[in-house]
């Protein structure tokens, strides 16, 4: 195995990683970024519903076992810009009260050790990154706000209009979603979106989404101490004979294992992923797996059901 040193190594590409490396791209520190997928193709199949949804295109072909031993095909996809090559581009903030205890059915969730003030800052520079459209004020029970949105919330396509004003007529309060697209109503001529009929669920074949490849992966390359490997799936993190300390990070590249060594190791590749990785890491001292003194990573996951138009 070859061995290799950096000043910070960051496993994953999406929403995490991505934004992480852009914000570290300009420090100078010697950063080498892990991802276990590749580019996402530009095809004609980007925009097809057939391969999209009903073949799934591009999602993994994997298969991961459920609590009863049954196999299925999660929905989730490997590539540079993680899922957000394939997300909605809706990006809502949290709300004050989802950092506090909620009491509910089935017993207490409690409050988180930092607030929502803590985060105001970085969704404010998050929505710059992301080219976020909206209007602040719209949203009835938006948290508070330091600065409005970047830019201008998306203009309603004429049916959605109409069910706007409806809406409006009975009472109701419906705001624009904050929508991360790469769009430019002032002057279309110089707009990469499109506004085509094809986007949550779909990636962007003219690249106007707003996603972790093109507004945080691809600019943090231009930086000579930033190294991209793509294809390199981290199967292991080694430790300190104490164990308390990440020592290495092995991957798997072109079927070849490779150890790179860190001052910082970020863990990014996804809730799933990032603790299958912490569990599949366990040493002597450790042997239910990193970080999990407490039992509790791998478990506790809920699927959010939502629909936003």
């Amino acid at each position: 195995m070859s061995e290799q040193h950096y000043d910070i190594i960051i496993i994953g590409t999406g929403a995490g990683g991505g934004t992480l490396a852009h914000c570290l791209a300009p420090t100078g520190k010697k950063i080498l970024i892990l991802e276990r997928g590749g580019f996402l193709p530009r095809e004609k199949e980007n925009w097809n519903a057939k391969e999209v949804y009903q073949k799934e295109r591009y999602h993994t072909d994997e298969m991961w076992v459920d609590k009863a031993g049954k196999p299925f095909r999660p929905g989730t996809g490997y590539w540079v810009g993680g899922n957000t090559k394939v997300y909605g581009a809706a990006l809502l903030r949290m709300r004050e009260k989802d950092f506090t205890e909620v009491t509910h059915c089935e017993g207490t969730s409690p409050a988180w050790p930092l607030k929502y003030c803590d985060f105001n800052p970085y969704y404010t520079a998050a929505e710059k990154l992301y080219n976020v459209h909206g209007l602040k004020g719209d949203d009835p029970i938006e948290p508070a706000m330091d600065e409005d949105y970047p830019h201008p919330p998306v203009s309603h396509e004429p049916r959605m209009l109409e069910i706007v004003d409806g809406l409006r007529r009975q009472g109701l309060q419906p705001f624009h979603l904050p929508m991360g697209i790469r769009l430019n109503e002032a002057n279309l001529e110089l707009s990469e979106c499109i506004r085509c009929n094809t986007c949550d669920g779909y990636t962007c074949l003219v690249q106007a989404k707003a996603d972790a490849e093109m507004n945080a992966v691809r600019p943090a390359q231009h930086y000579p101490n930033v190294t991209l490997l793509t294809q390199a799936k981290v199967v292991c993190l080694h430790t300190s004979p104490s164990g308390r300390e990440v020592t290495g990070v092995e991957a798997e590249i072109e079927g070849q294992s490779q150890i790179f060594t860190s001052d910082i190791v970020v863990v990014a590749c996804g809730a799933i992923n990032s603790a299958v990785l912490l569990l599949r890491s366990a040493n002597e001292q450790y042997p239910n797996g990193l970080a999990n003194g407490s039992d509790q990573v791998g478990r506790n996951f809920m699927k959010h059901l939502a629909t936003a138009i």
